[in-house]
């Protein structure tokens, strides 16, 4: 049976490349955007052109009010696009960038980054555990800027390093479903991530291309296809781990 995973945020970047990853795969895709949805009816389109399904539904992952009528949105998907009552791989990939030095990070900025990267993915995790088959797969994306620093991000990386210890957690309580739960940390990658800094600014792009072992910046598609593997079979024994996927950044 064809496996479907649904990608938050996978309108553009590394969401994006992980669903055309996945389809690639010869999975189906269920995307999420929140604003922007040409983009969106464009990722859908490529899918479809691989020969695959795929379905676009809007979402505010930072809204945990609407989580319970996204999930209903979901189960009609399934049922409409592949008369199933479940879904197989979550990747919970949606998020921001919002950089400040820790002295002058105001509460608004703050409250935002947890509530999209931390509580979004806890209760959305949450809403659609009914919906995810025995089983399944669950990636939740953390960041390299938990493990090495770099000033300004310091409410950014300790949300991050959340999801890490949620990611643990999730994988002992899901266990007994067999669903494995990881967590996948890329290092800088040049999308247009915090306003497309790594990937638009010649000296941002330098400073962690100079700090990582392979000699440059991450692309989508150094991330994307990883995701897409770690989703498969061949990983089934991986469960409630760490993965950067860096290039060997801040060694």
């Amino acid at each position: 049976m064809t496996k479907i995973a649904l990608v938050t945020g996978a309108s553009r970047g590394l969401g994006r490349n992980t669903a055309l990853s996945i389809a690639r795969r010869g999975g189906d895709v269920v995307l999420t955007y929140r604003s922007r949805a040409e983009e969106a009816r464009a990722t859908v389109a490529e899918i479809e052109a691989l020969g695959r399904k795929a379905v676009a539904l809007p979402l505010d992952t930072g809204d945990v009010s609407s989580f319970a009528a996204f999930a209903g949105r979901m189960r009609e998907a399934l049922q409409d696009v592949w008369q199933r009552k479940t879904f197989d791989h979550l990747v919970n990939n949606a998020g921001h960038g919002d950089g400040a030095p820790f002295a002058q990070t105001t509460e608004a900025q703050f409250d935002a980054l947890v509530d999209v990267h931390f509580k979004g993915v806890f209760f959305l995790t949450q809403a659609l555990l009914p919906l995810i088959a025995d089983g399944g797969r669950i990636v939740n994306l953390s960041s390299g800027l938990t493990r090495v620093s770099a000033a300004g991000w310091s409410a950014y990386a300790a949300v991050k390093g959340a999801v890490e210890v949620l990611s643990v957690y999730m994988a002992k309580e899901l266990g007994g479903r067999g669903i494995a739960v990881n967590t996948v940390a890329p290092g800088a990658i040049e999308t247009d991530f915090f306003g497309g800094a790594v990937r638009d600014t010649p000296e941002f792009n330098r400073f962690f291309a100079d700090m990582t072992a392979l000699g440059r910046v991450g692309l989508p598609d150094d991330i994307g296809p990883m995701i897409a593997s770690l989703l498969s079979e061949d990983n089934r024994w991986v469960n409630a781990q760490r993965i950067e996927v860096s290039g060997g950044q801040g060694i």
